[in-house]
């Protein structure tokens, strides 16, 4: 089964930093792709960025563009987010979600996610 757990979530100051980390387990790493979104209190969930092991990192938000940065470890089947000078508008439930093939930026396109983390920034 296939089965994405997010750690990593919490409290931090405007400007501060935090890295989120995805297992990822029963699954073959390299032909999946591995993605992050967020949602906020009464928005749709958004695509942050997503990680194929054979074609990279891309992000979807320009927001994040260029303070977060999506990376993986294929012999842990760890996938990292690191989320750097954060604002209080990254507020938000953070989920990463594997699905087979190719990265997509939109949620439905996923099938398997995990429980989410909260990460608070605060002013």
């Amino acid at each position: 089964e296939v089965q994405p757990v997010e750690a990593g979530g919490g409290l931090v100051q405007a400007g501060g930093s935090l890295r989120l980390s995805c297992a990822a387990s029963g699954f073959t790493f390299d032909d999946y792709a591995i993605g992050w979104f967020r949602q906020a209190p009464g928005k749709e969930r958004e695509g942050i960025g997503c990680i194929r092991r054979s074609a990279g990192s891309t992000y979807y938000l320009d927001s994040v563009k260029g303070r977060f940065t999506i990376s993986s470890d294929s012999t842990k089947k760890m996938v990292y987010l690191q989320m750097n000078s954060l604002k209080p508008e990254d507020t938000a439930v953070y989920y990463c979600a594997v699905r087979p093939g190719y990265c997509g930026s939109y949620y439905l396109m996923y099938s398997s996610w995990g429980q989410g983390t909260q990460v608070t920034v605060s002013s």
